[in-house]
């Protein structure tokens, strides 16, 4: 029996505690391999980087100097990813994505692979990279793969580290470190690819570049080995979204692998039993004793557990002092296409003309309690051409959701304020939903523009709300009510829920309370804005809205 076997018949049984989506996945691999007809299933070329591992590479951290013994999962997960071939003897899979709680062992076996990929794959010059969001990351993983070769006699021979990279004399092959931010991502001819610590990583264009590379070998390797993070709506979420599709069989990829490890619900974090689901090297490889410390001062200190929930269980959440956690957040619900609204209330955040601006128009329903939300958002042509630089601070498909129809590019290298009117507009002559009171923002709306809202939805429609604790404390607070009982449905927008992920907590000395960007003013919060200004009219109105729905 195959270790691929032995651990995937564990995890089906119940013998190993495992999250649905592993469960999900090893059936699907089994399943594989018990009915193999495109692609067959190989034990020698599976147990081959196995042998090559346990044989060669030794660990040069803990255990200095002991041959490297994987465990079960990590053999099921090198035996599912080089032990299926097609009828040319080509690999299956060019990729490979692994999330697993931190300290599972990730960085010492990526090393491993990388030496496998380097100096046994029998490919002809292949060229290894290890992608990391820092050259210090990246050093860290290419540092383990040196202290292997100086352990390794065997390897020693054939190996030798150069100035900035490994070099292999047999085939001309080499391992090399990058960062993330680098220029020099481009023109690569990429055989193993591997990216430690994905969710750290903001641009996708790092991601796609290194993908693309890889394109004139026959049996390339993208290895992406990570834990979650809190970078929200990043290439992180990206891949976990498309992972999640591949295992449910919404998404037809058979060159993709997802082997994920988290847990189920989030109140599993406090049932010791089920930490196994993140930590498959639990006990083995990371210390049971210290993870319930870091678990015992979770509970006690509540700005150290989203570290705990984030890093040791892959559970998606928010920095410590976010207004939101990404629970409350996370709405996936639609808002259905029967409703229609004949009126509602706007908000507007026309803050800054030369970056991001929002506007909303949220409804109710009779004997509803939940508020549906529409948005559009805008943005520069200058701000789109900006982003597509990787270096950019903005790490998020502002392109893609232009497609969508998320957002609207506006040409030149500034938005007139203009388009909040046209949208309203629009909203009331093309979908007949008229705006009955509108929120703004007084210091950014001038007198012409708000003399023309006054022509065409009339003086009372327009309500200014002032920006600061004073006034948005308590519908803050009652907002962040309504989403965590899961009252606010805003379609999903992934503009919308990166906003509201991006929105930090400034109080007063008396508990008052405003939205904030937290240290990073670089954070995109104008959706928070809009939609707080309209739900701060609607609690002023309520009564007067409620009694013409």
């Amino acid at each position: 029996m195959t270790d691929l076997e032995k651990y995937g018949t564990a995890v089906l049984d119940g013998k190993v505690a495992a999250c649905e989506k592993l469960k999900r996945e090893y059936e699907r691999l089994l399943e594989d391999l018990h009915h193999q007809d495109r692609w067959h299933f190989d034990d020698d070329r599976a147990h081959r980087p196995i042998e090559f591992i346990e044989q060669f590479c030794k660990q040069s951290q803990g255990q200095a100097g002991h041959f490297l013994k994987l465990e079960l999962y990590q053999k099921a997960m090198l035996q599912a990813a080089y032990g299926f071939l097609d009828d040319n003897d080509h690999r299956r899979y060019q990729e490979v994505l692994n999330i697993v709680g931190r300290k599972n062992g990730k960085t010492t076996l990526l090393s491993a692979i990388q030496l496998y990929m380097l100096i046994a794959d029998k490919e002809g010059a292949p060229e290894c990279y290890q992608i990391a969001t820092a050259r210090d990351q990246a050093m860290k993983g290419f540092t383990e793969c040196v202290n292997m070769v100086r352990q390794s006699k065997t390897i020693a021979k054939h190996v030798r580290k150069r100035q900035s990279d490994l070099y292999c004399d047999v085939n001309m092959g080499f391992i090399k470190p990058l960062a993330s931010n680098t220029n020099s991502l481009d023109g690569l001819n990429g055989h193993c690819i591997v990216i430690d610590e994905l969710a750290a990583i903001k641009n996708r264009d790092v991601y796609d570049l290194m993908k693309q590379s890889m394109s004139s070998r026959s049996q390339p390797m993208l290895w992406c080995i990570t834990t979650s993070g809190f970078v929200r709506e990043s290439i992180f979420d990206s891949q976990y979204e498309y992972a999640k599709g591949v295992i449910e069989g919404t998404i037809k990829d058979e060159r993709f692998l997802p082997i994920i490890y988290e847990l189920d619900k989030r109140d599993e974090w406090n049932q010791p039993g089920k930490w196994v689901k993140a930590n498959p090297g639990l006990g083995t490889i990371k210390s049971k004793e210290f993870l319930e410390g870091c678990v015992g001062k979770g509970k006690s200190d509540d700005t150290f557990l989203p570290t705990v929930l984030v890093k040791d269980f892959n559970l998606k959440e928010n920095a410590d002092a976010a207004w939101l956690s990404w629970d409350e957040l996370a709405n996936d619900e639609k808002i259905p296409e029967e409703i229609n609204f004949k009126y509602a209330i706007g908000g507007m955040d026309a803050a800054d003309s030369i970056d991001l601006n929002s506007a909303k128009l949220i409804g109710m329903r009779p004997d509803d309690p939940k508020i549906y939300v529409k948005s559009m958002y805008w943005i520069p042509q200058s701000k789109l051409d900006m982003t597509k630089d990787r270096h950019h601070p903005d790490d998020v498909p502002y392109d893609i959701w232009e497609s969508r129809g998320l957002i609207r590019v506006v040409p030149g290298n500034k938005v007139h304020k203009r388009v909040f009117l046209d949208w309203f507009l629009e909203m009331r002559d093309k979908e007949d939903i008229w705006p009955l009171y509108i929120g703004y923002d007084p210091w950014h709306i001038d007198d012409s523009l708000l003399s023309l809202f006054c022509q065409e939805f009339g003086k009372s429609t327009m309500i200014p709300i002032r920006q600061g604790a004073v006034t948005l404390s308590q519908p803050m607070k009652d907002l962040k009510a309504d989403f965590q009982a899961g009252n606010i449905v805003y379609d999903a927008n992934p503009i919308d829920r990166w906003c509201f992920a991006n929105t930090y907590v400034k109080s007063d000395v008396n508990g008052n309370i405003q939205p904030n960007k937290g240290r990073s003013q670089t954070k995109r919060i104008d959706g928070t804005a809009s939609l707080l200004d309209a739900y701060t009219v609607l609690l002023d109105k309520r009564e007067d809205y409620l009694s013409l729905i």
